[in-house]
């Protein structure tokens, strides 16, 4: 969800200083943007939590589905209860974030020979910044920087048990009545087949409206291509509704749709966000 930020009342009155706010130098509370969590699409929002604040995204619970084709001879269904992003600020366009899963379940079904694996526990740890370039507190347009390491914390073979990483170029555009947010990303990840490492390339783009009163609706279309040999491009079209309960809460609702043999089916959820 990006935030509505007031392109014309930012040209008119000068914004105010904020750079001497700090994780240990809060901003004040009539000084903070709206606010904009990365959850619950792909399209990460290239605001920063503003200084010495607190942010939970969470999903309450979710669900994948993947059903066997010609890629794939199993079934693959999971559940995940509060998979969370932390998130702190710590200067006025730089937050520091954790991404954890503190629970998964998994059941894979082979086609074949019908044999199936369950695994359940805690899953990857997902260090996180925000680093926004322009844009953070007004303006048409905005761009942020997001780099990531994912430590491979995840038990029971819930993981492949590899360091990766990467980086994001989330940007928005500061549309009257509009969400209209954009990504790029860059990973670093480990080869399913060998040993080695392969770079991933993803780009989205988020599209929202409102349609009454703070309900809003959205839509995204996902695609990620893998430089693996013999990697299929995975697509998907997303749909949620959004609910903004009061200017430090947001309640979220919908479902990520695979649209091509690579991605998973069905991924519905329902989660939060919450600001201090």
């Amino acid at each position: 969800m990006i935030p509505h930020h007031d392109a014309n009342l930012s040209q008119e009155k000068p914004l105010p200083d904020k750079s001497g706010y700090t994780l240990f130098n809060p901003t004040p509370d009539n000084l903070m943007r709206e606010i904009g969590p990365d959850r619950p699409d792909k399209t990460d929002s290239p605001y920063s939590v503003d200084a010495g604040h607190f942010q939970l995204e969470m999903d309450y619970a979710n669900f994948t589905y993947d059903s066997p084709n010609a890629q794939r001879d199993f079934k693959y269904e999971s559940y995940q209860i509060a998979p969370v992003n932390l998130r702190i600020g710590v200067l006025n366009n730089v937050d520091f974030q954790l991404e954890m899963e503190p629970w998964t379940w998994q059941r894979i079904k082979d086609k074949t020979t019908g044999a199936v694996e369950t695994d359940a526990g805690f899953g990857d740890i997902i260090p996180r910044a925000t680093i926004n370039l322009l844009g953070n507190d007004g303006g048409f347009f905005a761009i942020g920087l997001i780099p990531y390491v994912k430590l491979p914390t995840a038990q029971d073979n819930l993981g492949n048990g590899a360091y990766e990483g990467g980086v994001e170029f989330p940007y928005a555009f500061n549309v009257p009545n509009w969400d209209v947010g954009l990504q790029t990303a860059v990973a670093c990840n480990h080869d399913e087949v060998d040993d080695g490492h392969h770079a991933d390339i993803a780009n989205s783009i988020s599209i929202g409206h409102a349609i009454f009163g703070p309900l809003e609706y959205h839509v995204e279309f996902f695609g990620d291509v893998s430089t693996e040999k013999n990697s299929e491009w995975i697509g998907t079209v997303d749909t949620w509704f959004t609910y903004q309960v009061n200017e430090n809460m947001i309640i979220d609702s919908g479902v990520y749709i695979g649209v091509t043999a690579a991605a998973d089916d069905w991924h519905p959820w329902i989660g939060m966000t919450w600001r201090y």
